[in-house]
């Protein structure tokens, strides 16, 4: 028994993501709207990024910088990563739990209201030597 433990610890060890990234869990706006902002920072540098956070209007901007910032601060204080080589190389958001909230009408009868949270996932890597992304 002891075995298969030590086997599978390896293997989730091996499986470990070895870049830098940050995860903000239940975050109280829905992944549609978080995915927008998203699309826009994938592939950027690290600074083109939070510019771009910084002056997008998006509900979902704010949460979003604050977790690009938490991958920055990972990367430069866990992996002695130096923040102008870096770049968004994946990011996503995916549904948290659903508050389910009940809004009353005609006939005694009530519609589900369903407020959304998020997940949302940052994950940066070094720009390569040759230029290339």
């Amino acid at each position: 028994m002891a075995g298969n433990m030590k086997k599978k610890a390896e293997r989730v060890a091996s499986k470990r993501e070895t870049r830098p990234y940050a995860v903000a869990k239940y975050i109280r706006i829905s992944p549609y709207k978080v995915r927008t902002v998203l699309d826009l920072i994938r592939g950027k540098s690290v600074t083109e990024a939070e510019a771009i956070l910084s002056n997008c209007i998006n509900g979902g901007a704010a949460p979003t910088k604050k977790v690009l910032m938490s991958a920055v601060a990972n990367a430069e204080h866990n992996q002695g990563m130096d923040r102008n080589d870096l770049y968004v190389a994946e990011c996503f958001a995916n549904g948290g739990t659903m508050l389910k909230r009940m809004q009353p009408v005609s006939k005694g009868r009530g519609h589900a209201i369903l407020k959304r949270t998020s997940h949302i996932t940052v994950v940066l890597d070094v720009k390569s030597a040759e230029g290339e992304i």
